[in-house]
């Protein structure tokens, strides 16, 4: 199978060319695609050495499917156009994950939605991906009525030149920044841009996403998101008001047999999930699972994974696997 991958030099798009790679996504031939800047730069994949071409030269390869993560602005106007060539994109910006006519899918959750007319397919928010991952086998048991969630999102979520500021302030050494303020020693209360409400950009994708994905409206989202200097993942604490009452024990055993999702809740032998052991993996790993004792029907959960592999490349790459599998490219 002909695959394209937009933005195959950047932080995700690499990450996206070793997932395919780890995977054995049945690549017959590969298309890394970029900006001009990039075209000509040369990218590596299981061995063999790629030269980057540029948008309409990936266009004119007739890919089967194309893995976007190149920008909000560039998808907006490219991914159109390779749709319209007969072109399945797979995008990972913001651009068309809240367009009524766009699926925005978490294959555990929600790729039933999936239908060979779709051409354009929006890859949530690197957040979202993995709260809903966990939050699915619990809505369906209890039902969920409402979510406190606060985020404690890596560096990697930013772009290389987030890695490079925490790398160069480590190291005392003067750089480029990408946050207002430095990043090492500290917890920026600030991801994305804020809006008129007094919430970021983040916080509200992570509102809105959840209930598109989850495709129930009457779920209530309240989400705090900081960034903080980490480069293994993004972690979020989690609070889940059910209808339905539970017991823990249950619960638990219910999302050990989720799919995606790995049970780190061991509190004698001080076993719960870390950005440190999530990073380079592909599973939603969820501990510190315990009653809120303030109100009944309400639990508190702890929720890592890794945000470049299962919050981006591997979410994207698992869809491009539906939909082979259904038989949905072509």
């Amino acid at each position: 199978m002909k695959v394209a991958v937009v933005g195959a030099t950047g932080l995700v798009g690499t990450k996206m060319l070793q997932v395919l790679a780890e995977r054995n996504f049945p690549v017959t031939e590969l298309i890394p695609v970029a900006s001009e800047r990039s075209v000509g730069k040369e990218v590596t994949f299981k061995g063999k050495t790629y030269k980057v071409v540029g948008m309409q030269e990936g266009i004119a390869a007739k890919p089967a499917v194309a893995l976007f993560s190149a920008g909000g602005s560039t998808s907006l106007e490219w991914a159109p156009k390779f749709a319209e060539a007969g072109i399945t994109v797979i995008d990972n910006s913001s651009a068309w994950r809240m367009h009524p006519d766009k699926p925005l899918v978490v294959p555990e959750v929600n790729a039933s939605v999936l239908t060979a007319t779709d051409k354009i397919i929006a890859n949530p928010n690197c957040s979202t991906i993995q709260m809903v991952v966990a939050l699915k086998p619990l809505h369906e048991k209890y039902k969920i009525k409402r979510v406190i969630v606060s985020t404690y999102q890596s560096v990697t979520g930013t772009g290389k030149k987030a890695v490079d500021q925490l790398n160069n302030e480590r190291a005392g050494k003067e750089g480029e920044m990408a946050y207002k303020y430095q990043i090492d020693l500290n917890a920026i209360p600030q991801i994305d841009v804020f809006m008129d409400n007094g919430y970021t950009k983040e916080e509200m994708k992570m509102v809105n996403e959840t209930k598109k994905i989850m495709m129930d409206d009457s779920i209530k989202v309240t989400a705090t998101t900081v960034r903080i200097p980490v480069m293994g993942g993004h972690s979020e604490s989690v609070n889940v008001e059910f209808e339905n009452e539970y017991d823990l024990a249950d619960l638990k055993k219910v999302l050990s047999e989720a799919p995606g999702v790995v049970v780190q809740d061991d509190v004698d032998q001080q076993v719960y999930p870390m950005p440190l052991w999530a990073h380079e993996k592909d599973e939603v790993f969820v501990g510190r699972l315990r009653r809120d004792e303030t109100q009944p029907r309400t639990l508190n959960m702890w929720i890592v994974s890794d945000n470049l592999r299962k919050g981006a490349a591997t979410n994207a790459v698992q869809i491009a696997e539906y939909l082979m599998g259904k038989a949905l490219l072509g």
